[in-house]
């Protein structure tokens, strides 16, 4: 199947097709006569793979060792490992991104509540003060109320509008 051919059914363009051979993710098409590169079938279910990985999160480097040697022989364990450690750094990358929308959302409410007439200067020293006293473990509830996050010794919910971005 030639180049043209492969991108279209693939869906990626004849550079990136010609790049994943360059890198030895795809294996060296064979030359017809004429120059132009004849790729094997199985090439396409290979890109397809490689697409799909990059979305799920896979760098090529690890794609690498996980695409079949040939097209009938899989690295079961190896795949297998490589899709649970995936899902860890997924689920941490989870974590993370709450604690982050967390504290954004406890910044917002500084903002939004702070005292009519509070200079400029004064809300960074507030907002830094209060996302310290937030972040206290013993403060933090993980369990959602209403779709915002509770905090256990205030009792505060965060407001309406706040919860409206949760959404």
């Amino acid at each position: 199947m030639r180049i043209g051919e492969l991108a279209r059914r693939s869906g990626l363009t004849a550079s990136r097709i010609r790049f994943y051979e360059a890198v030895g993710l795809v294996r060296p098409a064979a030359r017809r006569a004429n120059g132009y590169r004849d790729y094997p079938g199985e090439t396409v279910w290979i890109l397809e793979i490689i697409t799909i990985a990059q979305r799920a999160g896979f760098s090529l480097e690890e794609i690498r060792p996980l695409l079949p040697t040939q097209s009938d022989h899989w690295r079961r364990d190896q795949l297998l490992d490589a899709l649970k450690r995936k899902v860890v750094e997924i689920e941490a990358m989870q974590k993370r991104l709450d604690q982050n929308r967390t504290q954004l959302l406890i910044a917002i409410e500084g903002i939004e509540t702070a005292p009519d007439g509070i200079g400029c200067s004064d809300l960074p020293e507030r907002l830094l003060n209060r996302l310290k006293k937030e972040k206290e473990p013993a403060e933090m509830d993980t369990a959602r109320e209403g779709g915002a996050p509770a905090l256990r010794k205030t009792g505060r919910v965060f407001p309406a509008e706040m919860q409206k971005l949760n959404r």
